[in-house]
């Protein structure tokens, strides 16, 4: 079996249900995005498959090999990283060694870690960046030297946690052009959750729609676009939030 799995999981917070029997595959090479309201329990399950929180039920694998228990430290040695909804940068390090720490976290060498960083900022479109200090980025390029990080440490699936987060239009169509690319530039699957359906709709191959800890609709964007229980959940209407999307109107938060 390839690909990262979870199967049946549960969590629950001083008896309060924050995920009941969800299920959920990324495909190597595939771009999956998870929506759904606020509290629906999306980034409890990105912290379930990278290992910061153990599900009371239900199991975790990866190409068909147990790991729900595991460390997250080692469930990211083994191929799958994340970047989180505070982007978390070394603010007193320079771009280069931002990126350069997510390499050399996964075991090369200094002199390794350092050329495949570039690399990888490169592609991010941060090469003109390398020597300035993080801190003093804007905030669309410091959630991409975020991205630039997880992608140093070669993961084989990639989950990113609203990386469209306070982003305009111009640095939100200039991240779809990224994100569009990674799983050939890097060879990797692709787990976003996003509340911003423009880019949602844009760049997902599937759709999984969370309600209330439970999967509420999976499907292409084309069947979660017109899913009329998707709408009512998401938007609290049975407006089309594609098209709320492309005039500009953001759904509610996820």
């Amino acid at each position: 079996m390839t690909g990262l799995a979870a199967r049946g999981i549960a969590v629950h917070f001083e008896g309060l249900t924050a995920l009941e029997a969800v299920d959920l595959s990324l495909e190597p090479g595939r771009i999956l995005g998870l929506i759904g309201p606020n509290g629906a329990g999306k980034t409890t399950l990105l912290n379930v498959l990278s290992g910061f929180q153990k599900p009371a039920e239900g199991s975790v694998t990866l190409n068909g090999r147990e790991m729900t228990n595991w460390a997250p430290h080692k469930i990211a040695r083994h191929g799958v990283a994340r970047t989180f909804q505070a982007v978390r940068l070394f603010s007193g390090l320079s771009v280069l060694e931002n990126v350069q720490i997510g390499a050399a976290g996964v075991g090369p060498g200094l002199a390794s870690a350092g050329r495949h960083a570039r690399d990888v900022a490169a592609r991010l479109g941060l090469e003109a960046r390398l020597d300035m200090r993080a801190g003093s980025l804007p905030y669309g390029e410091e959630r991409r030297v975020g991205i630039a990080r997880a992608l140093a440490m070669r993961p084989k699936y990639l989950m990113l946690d609203e990386p469209a987060a306070g982003l305009n239009d111009d640095e939100l169509q200039a991240l779809l052009d990224i994100l569009k690319g990674l799983p050939a530039d890097f060879d990797c699957g692709l787990l976003v959750v996003e509340h911003n359906m423009r880019l949602i709709m844009a760049l997902c191959d599937r759709i999984q729609v969370l309600d209330q800890g439970r999967t509420l609709a999976e499907g292409t964007p084309d069947t979660i676009r017109h899913d009329r229980e998707v709408r009512k959940a998401y938007l609290g209407t049975a407006a089309d939030p594609a098209a709320g999307a492309n005039q500009g109107i953001s759904p509610a938060p996820c």
